[in-house]
């Protein structure tokens, strides 16, 4: 919604003023933590919706802002980016229950591949 230099970064969904507020006033300059120690994989944030997701995903390229990847789960699509302080981001949407893959055993059979995001931005809300 509105960035503060490169100091900080307001987000919302649905238009409000922000709902979280990232900043780096005392982190500038910081390491994040190393692979494989205590600290923040990342956030997770989900969208109601794949269209609500589509439109985070136009909104992420448009700020110009870095994909580390987009993965089709199964379950979920996922965009994984990282904020300011390098702290993972994943933006993502659930499908519904019904929809999701099962083995012969009706088990869950999550995967992971490559998201077709020209796909998912035909399908944003306009």
């Amino acid at each position: 919604m509105q960035r503060y230099g490169d100091q900080a970064a307001f987000v919302s969904a649905g238009g409000y003023h922000h709902h979280i507020g990232l900043n780096t006033w005392e982190s500038k300059g910081g390491s994040p933590p190393a692979p494989g120690t205590t600290g923040l994989f990342h956030t997770a944030i989900v969208y109601p919706t794949r269209a609500a997701l589509a439109e985070a995903l136009r909104r992420v390229r448009e700020a110009g802002i870095h994909l580390d990847a987009a993965s089709d789960h199964g379950v979920s699509e996922a965009l994984y980016l990282r904020d300011p302080d390098q702290n993972g981001v994943e933006l993502y949407w659930d499908r519904p229950a019904e929809e999701w893959p099962r083995d012969a055993d009706g088990g869950l059979a999550m995967f992971t591949r490559q998201l077709d995001l020209d796909d998912l931005l035909r399908h944003r809300e306009i």
